[in-house]
């Protein structure tokens, strides 16, 4: 609840913002720099406040105040550092002050935010080439020939896109198409739109039907690719990748992805191969050596992981993915060097956003580990802020979500659906919420001879994701499906999931998001096994809390939204439990470290296995894990994790108010 003292935000009308557009056309700069600040004297909400400082900016350079306007574009990126236009703006002002390295900085910064800019693009070749910057002068070009010749409703969408604003990108792009059927680039643009709003299943099919009409599309092949890596169809990508490589053998995006997509089937260490091929060639290439040490981690080889991302920093000294991925193996502890140039790093500028969200989570841990519980505390809130800028998470969709699996999914549909699914029992799924335990439990029965440990797999999310595009919305259209459709799902995700298994009766499932689509999974696979992986929620909530998840998750950037994530996943929990008595196995966590070998007795017993020492002794069992638990599950039970949310006591206010108001 906002205080009362606090000054309400001005609302500033369109027509008051187009009135000073206008102006600015008109070349009316000083009634436009009147009308801004005038403007700017009210207490107003970010994005209008950053609007009106932008048109400030253009009316002061444009009026010839170019240190007014440098002043001005200074207030804006202080609150909006990743405002592509003022950047660009900074790229006009310091060349009108003749001062063009920064000039070419500035548009640069400008063109990395929003590659749709083509003045920016236009303003750096002369600069790149003046300085016999021969590389950069032949990327931006080439860069300008392709925005040239975009349709301009293409390329104003591809601008919209790049700025964030994807439903009017959509509408746009959705128009043209519609008097321009199958044209190329906004095929491929209205697939990049949907892949940023998480419809994946219409960008798959956008893309593959491009694909299909223009197959020498090289763009719209390499979006391909990261689309197939974001669904987990990683069979698809490597055939894709190969697909690509035919023609282009040497290309590095191509065969980074391709090992990737190897690591995503479990071929680790011939990915390694692949990425080691690829930096022998040139060593100075920080991307892939991240992505050799994620590989590397992944095989077990934690001192070859913790060189190749060392080695990507040295490359590239602003890198925070590359000092984040050190801090995510859990057991690296950075020297005073490391920490310090770190502590330099999020205070300047000229870092990215998403360099200076890494780098905080990263001091985060770095300062936990030395014990100075307070400073930790301090990077881990702003690198959760950071965050929770980008990706705007809303706590009440997933909230009606759960209401609406607790509306549909009743115990008179279970009864009437209970024998048209898949009887297939090989399925073992583990859900519950991330940092959990449930790679640990993985790790157990993974261990097991009759069972395959794979991955958090994503094709139960798939397949929600197909039924929510159909007329009635998922998970209300499970009321009214055509019976035969059950097995034939359920048939589906067995085959989708086969190239995951290495021949065992049984096989894991651990996408910990599953536990939303339970009822799906009862009416495709009635008779799989489902393990919830429950752990105290406070321990739970702020271990999520200090997690920067490499992609999804959007729920664990603040603590109330993680607490509240919390208690509806609890709340939706026992519905399961009273709609589908015996269905579900919970192992808290505390528990199956004070009675290991009881728990996991219980587990076998819950899964039709007979006991296996090897599951007592699963730390010494060797496989891929891609989890951030991975080093964590290869040492013996311990139960330091246990509390060390209450050395953070001070500061979790805000998630116990939530959870004890559950």
């Amino acid at each position: 609840m906002s205080n009362q003292n606090t000054p309400q935000a001005h609302a500033v009308t369109r027509e008051v913002i187009n009135g000073i557009k206008a102006q600015i056309q008109q070349a009316k700069f000083s009634q436009a720099i009147t009308a801004c600040q005038r403007q700017l004297e009210n207490q107003l909400m970010p994005p209008e406040r950053s609007e009106l400082l932008y048109l400030l900016v253009v009316a002061q350079r444009l009026n010839g105040d170019v240190q007014q306007a440098l002043a001005s574009n200074a207030r804006l990126l202080e609150s909006n550092p990743e405002h592509a236009r003022a950047w660009q703006e900074n790229g006009y002002i310091y060349g009108a002050l003749h001062e063009p390295q920064k000039s070419a900085q500035a548009f640069y910064q400008a063109t990395q935010l929003n590659p749709a800019l083509l003045s920016s693009w236009r303003a750096l070749h002369p600069i790149y080439t003046q300085q016999g910057n021969e590389r950069a002068a032949t990327i931006a070009q080439g860069q300008i020939d392709y925005l040239a010749a975009l349709p301009k409703p293409i390329l104003g969408a591809r601008d919209l896109m790049c700025e964030g604003d994807l439903h009017s990108a959509d509408k746009v792009c959705r128009q043209f198409l519609q008097a321009n059927k199958h044209h190329p680039e906004a095929m491929l643009l209205l697939a990049e739109i949907g892949i940023q709003l998480k419809v994946y299943g219409e960008a798959d099919f956008i893309l593959s039907s491009c694909l299909a009409l223009y197959p020498d599309h090289s763009a719209a092949g390499l979006t391909y690719l990261q689309l197939l890596a974001k669904m987990a169809k990683f069979d698809d990508a490597k055939v894709l990748a190969d697909r690509l490589l035919a023609k282009t053998p040497d290309s590095t995006v191509l065969l980074s992805a391709k090992a990737s997509a190897m690591v995503g089937l479990g071929e680790v260490e011939d990915a390694i191969s692949i990425y080691q091929g690829v930096l022998a060639k040139n060593e100075a290439q920080p991307g892939i050596q991240i992505l050799l040490g994620h590989a590397l981690k992944a095989y077990g080889d934690l001192p070859g992981a913790i060189n190749a991302y060392q080695s990507a920093y040295r490359f590239n000294p602003e890198l925070g993915d590359a000092y984040w991925s050190l801090a995510n193996t859990k057991t690296y502890r950075f020297s005073h060097a490391e920490l310090a140039a770190m502590e330099q790093l999020v205070t300047q500028k000229k870092v990215s956003q998403n360099d200076k969200i890494h780098l905080h989570f990263a001091l985060g841990k770095s300062l936990e580990d030395r014990q100075d519980y307070g400073a930790a505390f301090k990077h881990y809130a702003r690198g959760n802020q950071l965050k929770q800028q980008q990706i705007k998470y809303q706590p009440e969709v997933f909230e009606k979500q759960v209401a609406k699996q607790i509306d549909t999914c009743d115990a008179e549909l279970f009864d009437r659906l209970k024998a048209v699914g898949e009887q297939s029992s090989d399925p073992i799924f583990i859900v519950g919420l991330p940092r959990a335990g449930s790679t640990l439990l993985e790790q157990i029965l993974a261990s097991h001879s009759q069972v395959d440990g794979t991955m958090e797999l994503h094709d139960i999310l798939g397949l929600a994701s197909k039924l929510q595009g159909q007329k009635q919305q998922y998970p209300q259209i499970l009321a009214s499906l055509d019976t035969n459709y059950f097995a034939r799902f359920g048939q589906k995700y067995l085959s989708d999931t086969q190239v995951y298994r290495a021949g065992a009766a049984f096989f894991i499932d651990k996408m910990p998001n599953n536990f939303l689509h339970i009822g799906l999974i009862k009416l495709i696979l009635p008779n799989a096994k489902i393990i919830d992986a429950r752990r105290d929620p406070m321990a739970c909530c702020f271990s999520g809390f200090k997690q920067l998840f490499g992609d999804g998750q959007e729920f664990s950037y603040a603590l109330e939204d993680i607490g509240r994530y919390y208690r509806a996943y609890e709340k939706l929990m026992a519905h399961w439990d009273t709609v589908l008595p015996g269905f579900v196995l919970r192992v808290q966590h505390e528990s199956l470290i004070d009675d290991l070998h009881g728990q996991v007795k219980r587990i076998l017993d819950f899964c039709g296995l007979p006991f296996e020492q090897q599951c007592i002794d699963f730390h010494k069992t060797e496989r891929a894990i891609k989890t951030p638990s991975s080093e964590q599950v290869r040492q013996p039970i311990y139960r330091s994790g246990m509390e060390q949310w209450k050395h953070f006591d001070a500061h979790l206010q805000p998630l116990k108010n939530v959870l004890a108001a559950g």
